[in-house]
């Protein structure tokens, strides 16, 4: 059982968004793997930022941009801390993970060659494959796909024999956002390295159940977006070793990310700020640094004990439920359920769900080529995180038997 000191019912009263009703029913919130609510700690930090000291950073010598400035750099290295990069200059902070892909996506254009090959697995968000389609069509390189099987994970040795002198690039989540999946993403970056391949990790999904160390992954880059930790939307961070932050060119070109501009020529800023032009989301980015200490005093090992109970007994649950079937049953997972009933479109439950004020989310979540690998068109997919409750879950079995008697 979860340790003593986890208080479930002060937990939930730090989220002021529980308290409200959805259709007359008090809101059970389990869409989570899109994006996470917020606490009143966090929620003051933002209105603290407005109230208080809202002004432009690095440019100012007056005292609102100076301490705007100062709460900004603190969020960076709260936020290289967590992850323990080598360095702050190794945080960009970008609008989220999509972002974050396209920066490096766009780097790579003027380091691949026609016939590099690039690899990615085949459970990942369309913003880990779009970019790098992308990036084939500029380059004349060659994308290969990692297979997976049916319990929802990675066919490790497929990706071995897909290897080669050619590949330059992989590219996986750490967790899959449509089934949950933890990916062994220790393995596949060090096989990418052997080849001297570099490595992209979509953190997106983990990051709100897994504090990853990417010194110890030794991971050339990792994203995340602070919006599934708790922060807001509209922030994130790319985390990017330095040696490679300093061979990708700028993404942008503006202010904030020069040197020196002359109309014969314009050098660029040292690392970070060579990536961050214009005036960034500067209340997201102290947000985010916010959401950062909120979970990290709750502890994210005691999060992930909490969270996997909350699995067990959905899944135990669910599958009482005759003719429900579960995508993504790997020996790994995070607190993801994605599901059908028999010949139940997935729409028509989240639909009934919601007029039971249950948050579900419905479709392919942005994973078309998962759906198409189990010749489905979607799922109905629970996400739950460390402020929900066995009870809500109870809830949750209650509605999808309802809307399976309504719907057969």
């Amino acid at each position: 059982m979860i340790q003593t000191s986890f208080n479930i019912d002060k937990i939930r009263k730090d989220f002021p968004i529980l308290n409200r009703e959805v259709n007359g029913k008090p809101l059970v919130y389990f869409d989570n793997a899109a994006t996470s609510q917020t606490p009143k700690q966090v929620i003051d930090v933002i209105v603290d930022y407005y109230s208080n000291y809202n002004a432009n950073i690095h440019r100012g010598v007056h005292t609102l941009s100076q301490e705007a400035t100062d709460k900004y750099e603190q969020a960076r290295l709260k936020i290289q801390k967590h992850f323990n990069a080598a360095s702050s200059d190794e945080i960009i902070f970008t609008s989220g993970t999509t972002h974050s892909i396209n920066m490096v996506a766009n780097g790579f254009s003027s380091l691949l060659k026609k016939e590099d090959e690039i690899i990615v697995s085949a459970m990942e968000h369309h913003s880990n494959i779009v970019p790098w389609q992308m990036l084939c069509e500029r380059t004349g390189a060659i994308l290969k796909v990692i297979p997976m099987n049916q319990e929802g994970e990675l066919i490790l040795e497929e990706y071995y024999k897909l290897l080669s002198d050619k590949t330059k690039l992989v590219f996986c989540n750490h967790v899959s956002n449509a089934l949950g999946t933890v990916n062994p993403i220790k393995e596949i970056i060090e096989a990418a390295h052997n080849i001297d391949a570099a490595v992209l990790i979509d953190g997106a999904q983990a990051a709100p159940h897994i504090r990853a160390d990417v010194q110890e992954l030794d991971v050339d880059f990792y994203t995340v977006s602070a919006h599934k930790m708790c922060g807001p939307t509209g922030v994130g961070i790319l985390y990017g070793k330095e040696e490679w932050l300093n061979k990708l060119p700028p993404y942008q070109g503006g202010g904030e990310m020069i040197a020196e501009v002359t109309f014969e020529k314009t050098t660029y800023a040292e690392l970070p700020h060579k990536f961050e032009a214009g005036t960034p989301n500067i209340c997201g980015g102290i947000a985010f640094g916010a959401a950062l200490d909120y979970m990290n005093a709750i502890g994210f090992e005691v999060i992930a004990q909490y969270e996997n109970e909350l699995l067990e007994y959905a899944t135990q649950e669910l599958l009482s439920i005759e003719g429900l079937r579960i995508y993504g049953t790997a020996a790994h997972k995070t607190a993801v359920i994605s599901f059908n009933i028999e010949d139940i479109h997935p729409y028509d439950i989240g639909s009934i769900l919601d007029k039971l004020g249950i948050a579900v989310r419905t479709g392919h979540h942005c994973a078309q080529p998962v759906m198409d690998f189990f010749k489905i068109p979607g799922t109905v997919r629970a996400s739950f995180n460390f402020y929900n409750t066995k009870e809500e879950i109870a809830i949750l079995v209650e509605g999808v038997k309802r809307a399976k008697s309504m719907l057969l």
